[in-house]
């Protein structure tokens, strides 16, 4: 500790305080009418892990990204270790020590991991020198953070887990001081998130300061060291993790109690509507990502499919949504075969009432430019109901569908001329849901529902799947959240390498033994997954 010599006095005092890492003073910004943040101040302690909660489209992302430099706030001071900083981009931030880890990752993918750490930091004409020292410092954090990734491993080859890690050395290799998380769990698996979390600590004992964005109250509660929750663009408070618990937390955030456990009774199973036999899949590499995959799905109940990402699930869902054919084996729905060659498509699939909430809502659910009216109809848009004069589509019938779907689900901003791209995570996502649950499929193929999602909307969709399956309709759903497998499944299969490592009832079973079969180390007598 630094000591001040006090002349007058004839003493040694203390120097003063640290100051905090960050201290954001009356910040506001706005967006035409939508006034996304609102005077917000909020204060950081150097070397502590601070998370920052609210619903989707309470202002979070749009905080940050003014601290990294992505928006230029409207009103306001920030102040980095005590000195007052005007970040206009990302460069400035990355000046002054900020680094961000943002929820889609921005690397190249058909880069190495070297190229991506110093694309953007090159120092001189030559690149040659710059790749060498990368590989120097980041053989030195590979060693100090547990952040082990091969420098000339091609980025889009890696998994989602290690991608994750590349971002973070990007930001260290820079010198960041402060790193910012934008829900940095949302696609890993549960392995890689624990290790991510060791990784955040190792960050921190080395006196790095971290924000963590995240809508999942267990990693605020196990990881953070304060916690401020935002509600409608206004910062409402800030306290510490310790003084506070997950259900508080959701009521703080969402101004009303809520249900952090899925309330339905038990299931009804009617008759098969899905049987799914000899399932085989061989991408174009030769490689087979489904094996003999077998079972029924009934009307009335949500059989869920618990496995680590890249099991075989979204091959499953691809197959069974139009997307992907099939090798060998048979699909029917109510007793009619299913055609799985390669002229089939999505459309087919819902000709035959098959309803499907992809696994990644910009790639297979929306058109990112596209306004929200436009992909409330999409896929649907030749619907009776929407078709006009002259074989145009009647315009002023979709957009009446899409706002009684937003006031529906509560869509914010609920602006039905707004660009998807322009909307929130969790609010796309309920774009998507809304639009597929609205269809009354017969059966309804669900991947990840509430990944990137607030609590709040979390239990409102929850309590749209439920619903569905109490109208007798037979639903599908593939997660990588164990707690979200068991609270709504009535029924859970467990896949790995391709294959079905069998089926237990979610009262019979615990994460510990769906781990096990997730990792191949237990197995069902009756493995095959026949039900």
């Amino acid at each position: 500790m630094r000591v001040a010599e006090n002349t007058e006095a004839g003493r040694s005092d203390s120097a003063a305080p640290t100051p905090p890492a960050i201290q954001l003073k009356g910040i506001s910004k706005s967006f035409g009418p939508v006034k996304a943040n609102k005077d917000i101040s909020m204060t950081v302690a150097k070397g502590s892990i601070h998370g920052i909660v609210g619903e989707n489209g309470a202002g979070k992302s749009t905080l940050m990204s003014i601290l990294y430099g992505f928006y230029k706030a409207d009103a306001g001071e920030v102040f980095i270790n005590g000195n007052k900083v005007n970040i206009t981009d990302s460069h400035a931030a990355i000046a002054a020590g900020i680094g961000m880890v943002h929820q889609h990752f921005m690397l190249v993918e058909p880069f190495t991991v070297l190229e991506n750490v110093v694309m953007g930091a090159e120092e001189g004409r030559l690149l040659r020198p710059s790749l060498a020292k990368a590989r120097a410092t980041l053989k030195q954090l590979a060693e100090e953070f547990e952040l082990d990734v091969d420098p000339d491993a091609i980025v889009g080859e890696l998994s989602v887990g290690f991608q994750q890690r590349v971002e973070i050395l990007k930001a260290l290799y820079r010198q960041a001081d402060i790193l910012i998380l934008d829900e940095p769990t949302g696609v890993l698996t549960p392995a890689e998130a624990d290790h991510l979390f060791r990784i955040l600590r190792n960050l921190k004992d080395q006196g790095k300061t971290i924000i963590l964005i995240t809508h999942k109250l267990r990693e605020i509660m196990d990881a953070t060291d304060s916690v401020s929750v935002m509600r409608r663009g206004e910062m409402t408070e800030t306290i510490p993790t310790s003084t506070t618990s997950p259900a508080d937390l959701a009521e703080k955030m969402v101004g009303r109690r809520v249900l952090l456990e899925v309330a339905k009774t038990p299931a009804t199973p009617g008759d098969v509507v899905l049987e799914v036999k000899g399932l085989n899949v061989t991408d174009s590499q030769g490689v087979k990502k489904l094996k003999d995959v077998n079972f029924t799905l009934r009307a009335g109940e949500i059989l869920g499919i618990a496995g680590v990402a890249g099991n075989g699930q979204s091959e499953l869902l691809e197959v069974l949504g139009g997307f992907r054919a099939a090798t060998s084996g048979e699909i029917r729905v109510n007793g009619a075969l299913i055609d799985l060659s390669p002229k089939a498509n999505a459309g087919m699939r819902r000709s035959k009432g098959i309803g499907h909430i992809p696994e990644d809502r910009h790639r297979r659910g929306m058109v990112m430019p596209f306004m929200a009216w436009e992909n409330t109809a999409l896929g649907y848009h030749n619907k009776a109901e929407f078709q006009g004069r002259m074989g145009l589509h009647d315009q002023a019938a979709m957009r009446e569908d899409a706002r009684k779907k937003i006031e529906r689900f509560d869509i914010r901003p609920p602006n039905e001329n707004l660009i998807a791209s322009n909307f929130s995570g969790g609010n796309q996502q309920k774009i998507v849901v809304a639009r597929e649950i609205e269809a009354n499929p017969e059966v309804l193929l669900v991947g990840q529902p509430t990944r990137g999602v607030d609590i709040g909307a979390i239990e409102f969709i929850h309590q749209q799947i439920v619903n569905l399956r109490d109208a007798g309709k037979a639903i599908l759903l593939v997660s990588v959240e164990l707690d979200e497998i068991q609270s709504l499944s009535d029924r859970i299969i467990v896949m790995f390498d391709g294959v079905i490592q069998g089926e237990r009832l979610p009262d019979d079973t615990d994460e510990r033994e769906l781990g096990l079969m997730m990792a191949g180390a237990a197995k069902n007598p009756e493995a095959g997954g026949k039900s």
